[in-house]
């Protein structure tokens, strides 16, 4: 996983864990709703890119 990659999944998850508060805070259920999606996003990609970086331990590639 390239230092790019990884620092725009944490901003995407860090984004999501301030909308999901805010939405909290001020009962804004579709922005608590939307900032809990754009976490899982982040972790679909940190997922993703993780078996990639095994992948290429694996192969040498």
């Amino acid at each position: 996983m390239s230092a790019a990659d990884k620092f725009e999944n944490k901003a995407e998850e860090l984004k999501g864990k301030a909308k999901e508060h805010i939405g909290a805070a001020t009962n804004d259920r579709d922005l608590e709703a939307d900032g809990q999606a754009d976490q899982a996003k982040a972790g679909i990609k940190q997922a993703g890119e993780h078996a990639k970086d095994a992948a290429k331990d694996i192969t040498g590639h």
